[in-house]
């Protein structure tokens, strides 16, 4: 007989090995990681959930692997279970990855090692029971390609929606009707309609922006954001306060499931701040940024991460002064990173007299004039709008903190809506 009250955690993205060529960065999120195991423990729960992405690649480097999962293990040791699922990041097809064998030393539970299975075949959802306290677990693992949906609604959970108990569903894939407005062009998702009906808790994963709403036919659904970010975005909206970064801590009470953030980067470790140097010469921009960091005041030991904005008044990007900054900010006991994309100079945005789209019209119409024999569809203005449109699609820039997935899945979407090609499963 499954109980009615006990507390568990659940995290996901936490992406240990990330940022390998930023050791600062790297540092805190591993830091901000084994925090969110202490909170777990400290909270005195009886498992903690995993819903992907643990590591941020299948095989990080052993020095980022060790210290998390001795964490890990010092939490299974003290009677506490652990349940996890794959995400995008840490699987990989025929072949050993560093959950593989943390799974085999018994650091915790696969929830769904099920293989892929062929593409539109019913498949039974399996479970797993957390024996002290009757929960059922059950998940799907994050997938290397995007066959998500089909997945989803290839399976068969009957069996499992009719178990008795608190009932629990891991998966890895963001959920349209959640995702916050500045995601929804950027990723293909799953639907609600997509999950199993009627369960009581619903973990989710994969995208690194919090949130938590109903489950289809009732339960809660959560996903905690990633526990640190991979980019500078996931960085910018935790210490904006537009998503949390941690561990979710659940409480169970007469089977009823209530959520609590706790966010588990230190305070004060990070500042982002934005710094306009509109109008600025390029050899005064340290001093606008030195200003701008010590208005701020932020603490010793603060990793400072500026990101400019603006045109600079004359000059050239290549003599924009940074150095200084940094070594003066240093000696005040800072660290300094700068992300200087957003910044032009008025001197290089001055355009020449041909285009790059003057010369790809006269390039494409010089081809479709001098080509074999075209069919009707590709001919005339028509057909040299189509090939614009197709490489205007084709040539779409990945943006911060997309995946590959999701960036592939957008341009062969764009690609077959230009074509009027149908999608997989469309009739």
């Amino acid at each position: 007989m499954g109980r009615d009250r006990f507390t568990f955690a659940h995290l996901a993205d936490a992406h240990v090995g990330a940022w390998p060529r930023n050791p600062p960065l790297r540092d805190r999120l591993r830091q901000s990681v084994l925090r969110a195991v202490e909170v777990a423990s400290a909270r005195e729960t009886e498992f903690l959930l995993i819903s992907g992405d643990l590591f941020h690649t299948p095989v990080p480097d052993p020095s980022e692997v060790a210290p998390v999962a001795a964490a890990l293990r010092a939490y299974g040791e003290s009677g506490r279970r652990i349940y996890l699922i794959y995400g995008s990041h840490d699987y990989v097809a025929h072949r050993t990855s560093w959950l593989d064998v943390l799974s085999e030393a018994g650091v915790f539970v696969r929830v769904a090692p099920e293989a892929v299975r062929p593409e539109g075949k019913r498949w039974r959802l399996s479970w797993v029971e957390d024996q002290p306290t009757g929960a059922r677990i059950a998940g799907i693992s994050g997938r290397s390609h995007g066959l998500d949906r089909e997945y989803y609604r290839s399976m068969d959970w009957s069996d499992f929606q009719a178990e008795p108990g608190f009932r629990i569903f891991q998966f890895h894939a963001g959920v349209e009707e959640y995702l916050p407005a500045h995601l929804r062009e950027k990723v293909q998702g799953i639907r609600l309609e997509d999950l199993p009906r009627g369960l009581d808790y619903y973990a989710g994963g994969h995208i690194h922006y919090s949130y938590e709403g109903a489950g289809p036919g009732g339960g809660l659904l959560v996903n905690p954001g990633a526990v640190f970010g991979t980019s500078r975005t996931d960085i910018e909206n935790g210490e904006a306060g537009r998503t949390h970064r941690g561990v979710v801590i659940v409480s169970v009470d007469g089977g009823r499931p209530t959520a609590e953030f706790v966010d588990t980067l230190e305070p004060g470790s990070i500042l982002t701040l934005d710094v306009d140097v509109s109008g600025a010469p390029p050899d005064a921009v340290s001093a606008l940024i030195a200003a701008r960091v010590r208005e701020a005041a932020p603490a010793a030991g603060t990793l400072v991460l500026p990101r400019l904005r603006g045109t600079l008044a004359g000059g050239r990007m290549t003599s924009l002064d940074l150095a200084s900054a940094r070594t003066a900010l240093e000696h005040e006991g800072l660290e300094l990173q700068v992300d200087a994309r957003d910044v032009g100079s008025s001197l290089e945005s001055i355009s020449s007299t041909v285009s790059e789209s003057t010369i790809e019209t006269e390039e494409i119409e010089r081809l479709l004039a001098e080509g074999p024999e075209l069919p009707a569809w590709l001919r005339n203005v028509d057909g040299a709008r189509l090939v614009h449109e197709l490489l205007g699609e084709l040539g779409t820039a990945k943006e911060e903190g997309q995946s590959s997935l999701d960036y592939y899945n957008l341009r062969r979407a764009g690609t077959r809506r230009l074509l009027d090609v149908p999608g997989p499963g469309t009739p």
